[in-house]
């Protein structure tokens, strides 16, 4: 039996091949560092490595690496001029199922070319910067250094599909609009999310780059940039060009056999008059121009890479079922015309592909160029977008409805019944949703998406909903020609308030035809009500789409979101509506949800209005008298000065040489240098002689001096801690300073006290006494002993102290079957995983019934963010990481951490013992009342050691005393121990 025909074959066939070379990838060991640039290398660890992953807070998720990954192969690895080249390289064979190989061999495809197919809100706009990223530094590197690389280049060309995206695009790029229509480059995602897209030591580069080269539609082929361009536009601009282009080409058809008319022949030679009746107005005129000049200009440069966001609008079906390109997709080819390989177009769409057929033969033809599949379901498993689920109403099923509006023999029209059902059941959910979630927090609104069939019913659907109670600023209707009908004046405050819906509680509702199936991304639709009657399932995708993006990214939710998504896989219905997207139910779409229920994507709920949306979700909030129970954290914010001074030191009070007189140091040294000759084939030594010394100058026994200052000095030294970041071979001076009195000490010690007696150096050879060993070590000793003896510690300021109360977060997030009610902490209840978490569970417990523990609070990652600790991890880098608990008890105060015991011994266990003991000792160093009068500590209680403790009866604050992490004993602390 023949397989069935692989509806994407480059993209598994090329995601396979990329999983092979990216064995390793996040370990940096993968075979793809060894293909790619140095730069694109570079930029891969900084992307995936593992280490910087887990220094930052956001990441690429699975989706948009795969993308990144995909892309990066199948352009710079397997450097594919064309797509036949590329389905050559990596999947031959599809070239040889049904018409393909002529499909991907026409010259439209002539050109590199990738179609990356994403879910709708999983962040398509990131994997967009991040490849213009990587095309830009690498033709950066190239002209650097004087190479020319037609993969790459600083050219960009931006499409967006109609006005809502492109303001979108213009804000990631440029940052929001302020009300003097300047923008905020700081909210730009390229500054807001530098820390991913781009390695620190190129950062300001690129930041350069883009503040410099953006132009807006009108500004392309006008702005003066500097070697590099991302021109951002919508489509109708390149439309509308071609358009005019055909036009003037047609008109232009040359008939050598007539004679020229004379009218004709007038109106090519002489300039065209202004005039609205001519159709050739000014604004007109002007308009055509600059569109001619943008399709010329971008047809005029060297190289090019297109980014055309929600790419299916490039293509649309004749009847025969063979795809043609819109107008705009024609420019694209005109630009493309001439420039080889260095035309670069790369496609972003979730739903690449068209409808073909009808009934039982209706399927989906995609476009050929996928790279890369990341559909709905897997953004769903990841818990990347919203889950779905369908509102089934009983009457559906049993009232034989109309859900098309109902026209009379005037063209009058009126909402069907079914439709008025449908509105009143997502008008319902979307009141239980605002009720229940306002208890969560009050500043999240759930909104309803309404979509019409055209834009003749939208009005009739808001006056409907106001006779269902809605004020008037409840509903929000946007049309796909409400623009044109306001005019740019009127239209930008609507757009503004359009966009801006996630924070205010009013638009309640948004109505629309099609003006919102892109780039309308906002996070709170959480009903959807489909009254279009198409069944056209791209438009159905695109509707979905609107409302994925999630509303609840705390992560504290994402236990509660993980357990919905189980829930729905297995079949039955989730436990709340936290990110759940509800879809009233239309029976023209029964195939799509039946399709995404065989998947186990889609749940389904009933007409019960018993329950709750946000499932077991409680606030736990401050108690009352909570006071008694917060704990102050304090935080060292700088350091009292301590300064070290040297008194003079005394010379005469310092002890003379006495191992030896002077006169027998002489005698020993004899006068003048010795000679010994040595036989080289025997060693023998014989014929000792001697040769008189030079005497010392001035300037010898000042160098003498300087040497034995740099001796002093640095036996007092400490050398610096080894380690990967220091050179071990370094020193830390003891004296940097004074060096010059320390000279003149030195000299008035060896003239006066050195032997007893006053001694000159320059007197005979009197100066090689000082070069003996052991002159010269009495001089250091002795000298580094006055050196310590003469400090005078000063400590100047104070230490400044600032503290942070865990009451400062007023409630906590928390599922009433994973938490327990408590009274001796700030908080009614605290938390406690539901995976694993027997032994932080069975800690509340027993801190809860011991009295000998004043008080405690499990310490949330997610809210006590400012309760952290740094720390070095095992391979070097810093990162930070939160206790479990605090604990008071009479005497002490505890950071205490639960672990399994076969992670206490785990090097990073360890090193975070460390960090926490030697907090605690800055912490203890402090006054006592900035400590809360007691003393802290850091507690490491294992699981197998706190489950003995527990059953032999013991009390929890013995067991975290008996656990407290002491600091190593050194030499100077064991001087001190009482014996």
């Amino acid at each position: 039996m023949a397989d069935p025909i692989q509806p994407l074959p480059l993209a598994a066939a090329l995601t396979r091949r990329t999983e092979q070379l990216c064995i390793g990838l996040e370990q940096g060991i993968a075979d793809l560092y060894e293909l790619v640039t140095p730069v694109t290398a570079a930029l891969l660890r900084w992307w995936f490595g593992e280490d910087a992953c887990q220094s930052r807070t956001f990441n690429f998720h699975p989706g948009q690496k795969q993308a990144i990954l995909n892309v990066i192969v199948a352009h710079e690895v397997l450097a594919s001029p064309n797509l036949k080249d590329l389905y050559q390289q990596v999947c031959a064979d599809a070239l040889l199922e049904g018409t393909r190989l002529a499909d991907v061999a026409q010259d439209k495809h002539g050109h590199p070319k990738y179609c990356l197919k994403m879910a709708t809100g999983t962040g398509k706009t990131w994997v967009l910067q991040a490849l213009l990223v990587w095309q830009l530094l690498n033709k950066t590197a190239a002209l650097d250094e004087g190479r020319d690389d037609p993969r790459f280049t600083r050219r960009f060309l931006i499409v967006a599909p109609g006005l809502i995206v492109y303001e979108r695009l213009l804000d990631a790029f440029l940052g929001k609009e302020n009300e003097d229509k300047s923008r905020d480059f700081a909210s730009s995602d390229i500054a807001s999310y530098a820390e991913l897209f781009t390695p620190p030591a190129r950062r300001e580069r690129i930041a350069q780059f883009v503040r410099g080269n953006v132009c807006q539609k009108q500004e392309i082929g006008l702005k003066a940039t500097g070697n590099g361009m991302i021109a951002i536009t919508n489509w109708h601009l390149l439309s509308e060009a071609e358009e005019e282009a055909e036009q003037e080409e047609a008109a232009r058809v040359d008939t050598p056999g007539m004679v020229a008319d004379a009218a004709r022949v007038a109106y090519d030679v002489l300039p065209l008059t202004p005039g609205r009746a001519t159709g050739n107005s000014l604004a007109v005129l002007d308009r055509r121009w600059a569109r001619g000049n943008v399709l010329s200009y971008l047809a005029d440069l060297p190289d090019l890479m297109v980014f055309n966001d929600e790419a299916h609008h490039i293509h649309e079906l004749k009847k025969e079922g063979e795809t043609s390109e819109v107008e705009w997709q024609k420019s694209l080819s005109v630009i493309a015309a001439g420039k080889g390989r260095r035309f670069v177009q790369m496609d972003f769409s979730a739903t690449p592909y068209n409808d073909v057929g009808s009934g039982r033969k209706k399927a989906k033809l995609y476009f050929p160029h996928i790279v890369v599949d990341f559909d709905l379901k897997a953004a769903m498993r990841l818990g990347l977008v919203k889950s779905l689920v369908l509102d089934k109403r009983k009457e559906l099923g049993a009232l034989p409805l109309e859900f098309k509006a109902e026209r009379d023999g005037d063209g009058n029209v009126a909402l069907a019944e079914g439709q008025r059902v449908m509105l009143r059941a997502g008008l319902q959910k979307l009141r239980k949703l605002e009720a229940d979630f306002a208890r969560l927090d009050p500043g999240r609104h759930p909104k309803m998406l309404v979509v019409c069939e055209d834009t003749t019913v939208s009005p009739l659907v808001a006056r409907f909903l106001c006779e269902e109670g809605l004020h008037d600023d409840d509903v929000l209707t946007v049309d796909s020609g409400r623009k044109a009908e306001l005019g740019e004046k009127d239209w930008a405050p609507l757009r503004q308030r359009l966009f801006n819906v996630d924070r205010h509680a009013q638009p309640r509702v948004i109505v629309s035809v099609l003006m919102l199936r892109e780039g309308f991304d906002v996070n709170n639709i959480c009903v959807i009500v489909p009254l279009r009657s198409s069944q056209a399932q791209i438009l159905l995708e695109q509707t979905i789409g609107r409302g994925l993006r999630l509303m609840w990214r705390d992560p504290e939710y994402a236990d509660i979101k993980r357990e919905n998504r189980e829930r729905i896989n297995r079949g039955e219905e989730p436990g709340s509506l936290i990110d759940i997207l509800s879809i009233v139910e239309h029976p023209a779409f029964q195939s799509f949800y039946d399709e995404l229920m065989r998947e186990g994507l889609v749940g389904s709920t009933g007409d019960d209005d018993e329950g709750s949306s946000i499932g077991d979700l409680v606030a736990a909030e401050l108690r009352e008298g909570y006071e008694q129970y917060d704990f102050a954290i304090p935080f060292i914010l700088r350091e009292a000065d301590d300064s070290i001074e040297h008194l003079p030191i005394d010379v005469a009070a310092l002890p003379s040489f006495s191992a030896m007189s002077r006169a027998k140091l002489a005698e020993l040294l004899g006068k003048g240098d010795t000679f010994t000759s040595q036989d080289l084939q025997s060693s023998t030594l014989f014929g000792d002689y001697r040769v008189d010394g030079v005497a010392m100058d001035v300037s010898g026994y000042n160098e003498l001096l300087s040497r034995l200052t740099r001796r002093v000095s640095q036996a007092l030294s400490h050398p610096l801690p080894k380690g990967n970041k220091v050179s071990p071979h370094l020193d830390r001076p003891y004296l940097q300073m004074n060096t010059a009195a320390l000279a003149t000490a030195l000299d008035d010690y060896i003239r006066e006290r050195l032997f007893g007696e006053v001694f000159e150096p320059f007197e005979g050879e009197g100066w090689r006494l000082l070069l003996l060993q052991p002159v010269l070590d009495h001089i250091v000793k002795i000298f580094a002993l006055a050196l310590v003896r003469a400090e005078e510690h000063t400590v100047s300021g104070s230490t400044e102290v600032r503290h942070r109360r865990l009451s400062e977060v007023t409630k906590l997030m928390v599922r009433e079957s994973a938490s327990l009610e408590v009274s001796k902490c700030i908080y009614t209840r605290l938390p406690y995983p539901t995976r694993s978490g027997g032994l932080e569970r069975a800690f509340i417990e027993w801190a809860q019934a011991d009295a000998g523990i004043e008080a405690f609070c499990k310490i949330s990652e997610n809210r006590h963010d400012f309760a952290r600790l740094r720390y070095i991890k095992d391979d070097g880098l810093p990162a930070f990481y939160i206790p479990d608990f605090l604990v008071r008890t009479n005497d002490a105060i505890y950071l205490v951490e639960t672990k399994a015991q076969q992670q206490v011994g785990h090097p990073n266990v360890q090193r975070k013992l460390k960090a926490a003991t030697t907090w605690c000792e800055r912490i203890n160093a402090l006054d006592a009342e900035q400590r809360g009068d007691r003393v802290w500590h850091y507690a490491l209680v294992g699981e197998s050691l706190f489950y003995d403790w527990r059953e032999k009866g013991a009390r929890l604050g013995e067991l975290l005393a008996f656990s407290r992490a002491r600091a190593a004993p050194t030499a100077q602390s064991q001087g001190g121990l009482a014996l």
